[in-house]
């Protein structure tokens, strides 16, 4: 009986010590060069772009399945791209004043994978997103293949605390008002 037992617990040992060995998880650096992530921002009287770039990140899987990520932003890099010279330095200027994203304060921006749901190239993506030390979800669908990734999603400013020109909060704007959302478009090497 006892050697029964020993075997037993020795069986489990070996089950438990193979499942582990097969199912560790891979951290996968982003490679911050070759990734990009570009911005819209929409207002009554027109939109503008730019971009954004990545700081240092990190996709986790297991196997082929992505299970986590996190990645963070550089919001002091922050450029306009559809304007040129004193009008696209003073436009970043803007966004980079505590009105908007305050990046001497806050120089970074971090999105945490917190649930992800699908498998192949396609995921449905919650992460934690901090801007300006303000914490709020979001969620997007993700494409993932070979060594990239790619999302678009929206992001609504006003959750983390950037009131700036929004109807929502301010009355009599007209078309001085700029929408609460603002698009992401990112492209990630890894």
């Amino acid at each position: 009986m006892k050697t029964n037992t020993s075997l037993k617990i020795g069986l489990v040992a070996v089950i438990a010590f193979a499942s582990f060995a097969f199912t560790s998880i891979v951290n996968k650096e982003v490679k911050i060069t070759e990734s990009t992530i570009n911005w819209k921002g929409y207002k009554v009287a027109g939109e503008h772009s730019g971009t954004i770039n990545l700081k240092e990140g990190v996709l986790s899987f297991e196997g082929d399945k992505l299970v986590g990520g996190n990645i963070v932003i550089d919001m002091a890099s922050i450029k306009v791209t559809d304007m040129e010279g004193e009008y696209a330095d003073n436009l970043a200027g803007h966004l980079k004043a505590d009105d908007f994203f305050g990046t001497k304060k806050f120089p970074t921006a971090t999105l945490k994978f917190t649930k992800l749901s699908g498998h192949g190239a396609h995921y449905h993506v919650t992460a934690d997103l901090t801007m300006k030390g303000i914490t709020s979800p979001v969620s997007f669908e993700m494409k993932v293949e070979a060594n990239s990734a790619t999302a678009k999603f929206k992001i609504d400013r006003t959750k983390y605390g950037i009131k700036y020109g929004s109807a929502s909060f301010f009355d009599d704007l007209k078309d001085k008002a700029i929408s609460d959302e603002f698009d992401i478009d990112v492209a990630i090497k890894f």
